[in-house]
């Protein structure tokens, strides 16, 4: 795609950032290049790639049911050489890009750009007001932020009452640390008008894994820090917003609502086999304990043989009377 299809107008009269979608073309001609020159190319007049306050009337080009979408454009050979930066023009496009959706839902009150909060100390990228009085910060990030960075601004934003919502540039790497503190991350494509969600994927289940948080035993989201994801994509026009950030589209939440049900039946089922072996363990021990242990029968007393009376000494070969004389020798002098 040309970069001039990213190319984001300013109107010097309302000092402001303006669309291509924002008016219809008719309007935008009559205020661009060769007419009244009041909408110029944003990047050239705020010095992105030339010096600023570079004046370049800018052409609004398309017709309905072309093949390609109506789109500003700088005219011919008034770009500046090389272009401008691909990652400021990302940036801008994709805040224009949030805002028009954001202001498309139904239940969006209220979308400003480059909104300051009360105490000043945070802009958001787009700031969101929905109905019912809760408030968002669009984020569009453009390249990799760091831990502590990143942790500064969601503890202002989260002071100051405000849910803040991150959408980051396509191939940029996600931070875990959004995940850490239970925070999605959204890729946006915002040229196919598309943001990209990260689930994570079930966790393995371990010992007695159904008292834990039972979300992360199916697709889950956003996922923990360290992961292993999986990439689900979806138009914008079927995505939302509410208190907590982008919702899902109706088909997505039924899946993921199926997903979870199967995990509570599957936990159900491991708690009552665990609770049953359990009872079962516990009335085998009290039937060990109410059995009276085994005694060996005792032996009756044994009784001592008694010693027969004691007769005259007879002799040990015929075993008739000794003499008195003979009982020394213990036999008869013949035997």
């Amino acid at each position: 795609m040309q970069d001039d299809l990213l190319v984001v107008g300013f109107d010097l009269e309302t000092r402001t950032e303006v669309h291509i979608g924002d008016r219809p073309l008719e309007q935008w001609r009559a205020l661009g290049y060769g007419r009244r020159e009041t909408v110029v190319c944003f990047y050239c007049w705020h010095g992105i790639g030339a010096p600023a306050a570079t004046k370049v009337p800018l052409l609004a080009r398309g017709r309905i049911g072309g093949l390609v979408r109506p789109h500003f454009a700088h005219p011919a050979n008034m770009a500046p050489p090389g272009g401008h930066s691909q990652e400021t023009v990302w940036h801008i496009n994709a805040k224009h890009r949030l805002a028009r959706w954001a202001g498309s839902l139904p239940n969006v009150s209220r979308v400003r750009l480059e909104q300051w909060t009360e105490q000043r100390d945070r802009r958001a990228d787009v700031h969101v007001v929905l109905t019912n009085g809760a408030r968002l910060a669009l984020e569009a990030q453009r390249e990799l932020i760091t831990d502590e960075a990143w942790q500064a601004r969601h503890r202002d934003y989260a002071t100051a009452g405000i849910r803040d919502v991150w959408f980051m540039r396509p191939d940029t790497r996600i931070p875990h640390v959004l995940f850490a503190e239970g925070i999605p991350a959204w890729t946006l494509y915002h040229r196919e008008e598309a943001a990209e969600a990260r689930l994570g994927e079930p966790h393995k289940r371990g010992t007695r894994w159904w008292t834990k948080d039972l979300r992360l035993f199916g697709p889950h989201h956003p996922p923990c820090a360290g992961d292993t994801v999986v990439r689900e994509r979806f138009p914008l026009t079927d995505l939302g917003l509410d208190a907590n950030g982008v919702t899902f589209p109706p088909a997505m939440t039924e899946r993921l609502a199926l997903e979870a049900a199967r995990v509570r039946r599957d936990a159900d089922q491991a708690r009552t086999q665990h609770e049953q072996g359990a009872q079962r363990w516990r009335h085998q021990a009290a039937t060990r304990q109410e059995r009276r242990p085994w005694k060996p029968t005792p032996l009756p007393p044994v009784r001592p043989v008694p010693r027969p009376a004691e007769g005259p000494p007879v002799c040990e070969v015929c075993h008739r009377p000794l003499a008195e004389p003979l009982v020394r020798f213990g036999r008869h002098i013949l035997c």
